[in-house]
């Protein structure tokens, strides 16, 4: 339809360039014609100087023998053509109909398409009825109809308590009786809340598929402009739709960009997204009742919210949505692997268990990338290995193999990973080993990555103090093969994540008897959130730093004492990583023992690699910054 307007648009437009060209060379044709009296035109024809006679009604055109052309005006009555032609000169004539038609289509034509593109562009500004640059109060929210690609309920899993919540107030549109007969009302709003790649908008879809009644969607974005006003009246049009479309659901995704706490922000209390947020309060629970609209909204900063906009009344249930346990990570990767012809040799339990923390948005690229692999290859079908090749690439980044290393920071990249690789296979508390690598993947020449048995949901006292010591565990390992002096800039990552978690233990887990259960975290690191002014000390910042400083160098020492025990470990394991580059905790624990591992050089190492060490807690697996050796110094 857009297309056929713009076609339209271009042929009136050169139609009209083409009229005003012809009407402008006709004047001008006429302009170089000189008038002539009547009188001096019969005294030429008598003298024979005329050679041919055009009669268009009352206007002579006339030709001389010499060329040259003139105009003139037969009076009424006069009978030209008989004396002409007596003289010998030419006569010719025009119809008068025709020339007058042509003639007023030539002076009118110019005029109606001028007329014509003015009510185009009127119409265009208008937006044809909504939008456009004179309808900046319409609402942009669209009327959701998935004929293809339709979502339902089957197709989201992993988070079926608040699915549970949703499908009732689908039930409660298809089916009010069944609540309003004890009391119940209806859900004026609810909110979904979780990290990002949750499945929130997912779940929205999923309603719009299971509901059966009109489904409005609408980004939070869409309703700030830069014109103060605007956005209050697209909240209003909306609600208009909305009411005339009752009973309705109307989804407003990523709700924080317009309501946010009023208040805190640049301009006071009169800027557009202020505007626009009282307004939106209104609506959703004012003096007019809004019957049958329900309000779903999406978001991952609810932190930054009005108070007014979440309480009971406008958003009466409030629904997190987590990221996905075990048992949800199976259904969900049950879900993506619908349209994936997998191997006989898949277990989805098994790819579940070894993605601790992934969101739905992760699981659905791990199956993609498997896809991507198992194509790459010339598969038919995705098998295991596909999975365990995405899921090192989706955690630790794509291999770096045309990365040229030399066997001196070979040999230094396998002591430093084997150091903790040794640690961490010694410390009780700590995740176990998943895989080992020397191959530079990322940012990293070299990774350890560990992941828990189960989803890891806190983090215990001395759990802390052994993961501080298997990531101090790679500097270790350097000063212990190397020297003092022969330590790299490695380990600049493996410090970084020793620091966050010991001023976390000190600072907000309250993990240090010196310092005490107190929050200093906010105050610490000058957190501009800090409304009540707290501040800290200098002396309890020094003893902060210094509980933070024992913490690591208890670590640094425990990765010592280990590693110095445990030598002909770390010296074998060392000497396995160069021989194979990839190790997994089985291998490692075969290497370690001494025993054969059943490959060789040509098929070790191309399977997968790791990052210096990645404990997986209760957030997205990363690989670390700067987990292994680095490419560069860190300054």
């Amino acid at each position: 339809m857009g297309n056929a307007r713009n076609i339209a648009f271009w042929v009136v437009l050169f139609l009209l360039i083409l009229a005003l060209f012809n009407l402008f060379s006709g004047n001008q044709t006429t302009m170089s014609s000189r008038s002539l009296s009547y009188s001096d035109f019969i005294s030429r024809v008598d003298s024979g100087d005329v050679q041919s006679v055009t009669l268009d009604g009352e206007r002579v055109l006339v030709r001389a023998k010499d060329g040259s052309q003139y105009v003139t005006i037969k009076p009424e009555g006069e009978n030209l053509a008989d004396r002409l032609i007596t003289k010998g000169v030419e006569v010719k004539a025009e119809a008068q109909e025709q020339s007058s038609f042509v003639s007023m289509l030539g002076v009118w034509l110019p005029f109606l398409l001028l007329i014509g593109v003015w009510i185009f562009f009127m119409n265009r500004m208008q937006g044809g009825g909504r939008g456009g640059a004179m309808g900046f109060g319409k609402s942009r929210a669209k009327l959701l109809t998935e004929k293809q690609g339709r979502v339902t309920f089957d197709d989201v899993a992993g988070i079926d308590e608040a699915k549970e919540e949703l499908e009732e107030i689908v039930e409660f549109l298809r089916n009010p009786q069944k609540f309003s007969r004890l009391g119940g009302k209806i859900p004026k709003g609810a909110l979904l809340v979780g990290p990002p790649g949750t499945g929130k908008t997912l779940l929205a879809r999923a309603i719009a598929g299971e509901a059966g009644v009109p489904f409005f969607t609408i980004s939070g974005s869409d309703f700030v402009e830069m014109f103060v006003g605007v956005g209050a009246s697209r909240v209003r049009d909306m609600f208009e739709q909305a009411k005339k479309n009752a009973p309705c659901i109307v989804f407003i995704d990523e709700i924080d960009a317009v309501g946010r706490a009023r208040g805190v922000g640049i301009g006071g209390g009169n800027d557009e997204r202020e505007q626009t947020l009282n307004q939106l309060l209104v609506e959703m629970d004012g003096f007019e009742a809004n019957e049958g609209v329900i309000i779903v909204a999406a978001t991952n900063r609810k932190d930054v919210l009005d108070p007014a906009l979440l309480r009971p009344g406008r958003f009466d249930r409030q629904i997190h949505v987590p990221n996905p346990d075990i048992k949800g990570r199976e259904k969900i990767l049950g879900v993506h692997a619908r349209k994936v012809p997998l191997g006989p040799d898949v277990d989805l339990r098994t790819i579940a268990r070894g993605t601790p923390g992934f969101s739905g948005a992760d699981l659905m690229n791990l199956v993609n990338e498997a896809a991507l692999m198992a194509a790459r290859v010339g598969r038919r079908f995705v098998t295991m290995d596909d999975f365990e090749n995405a899921k090192d690439k989706v955690m630790m980044g794509a291999e770096r193999r045309s990365m040229v290393l030399t066997d001196d920071q070979k040999e230094k990249t396998a002591y430093h990973e084997a150091g903790h690789a040794i640690v961490g296979m010694n410390m009780p508390k700590c995740d176990p080993v998943y895989k080992a690598t020397i191959i530079p993947r990322g940012g990293a020449l070299g990774m350890v990555v560990s992941l828990p048995e189960m989803d890891r949901l806190n983090m215990h006292k001395d759990e802390g103090k052994q993961k501080i010591a298997m990531t101090m565990a790679g500097k270790a390992a350097e000063i212990i093969k190397y020297g003092e002096e022969g330590v790299s800039s490695g380990p600049a990552g493996d410090i970084q994540q020793a620091s966050s978690l010991a001023r976390a233990m000190v600072m907000r887990w309250g993990m240090s008897e010196k310092v005490g259960n107190i929050d200093y975290a906010e105050a610490h690191e000058g957190y501009q959130g800090n409304t009540a002014g707290f501040s800290v000390s200098a002396d309890t910042k020094t003893l902060i730093e210094a509980e933070v400083k024992r913490l690591i160098d208890e670590g640094y020492e425990t990765a010592y004492r280990i590693l110095t025990e445990k030598a002909d470990d770390f010296e074998r394991l060392a000497k396995g990583l160069l021989e194979y580059e990839t190790l997994t905790g089985d291998e490692i624990r075969k290497v370690i023992a001494g025993e054969a591992l059943g490959k060789d050089d040509d098929t070790a190492g191309p399977a997968s690699g790791g990052g210096s060490i990645a404990a997986i807690p209760k957030t997205k697996p990363k690989a670390p910054k700067g987990g292994g050796l680095e490419p560069e110094p860190m300054v």
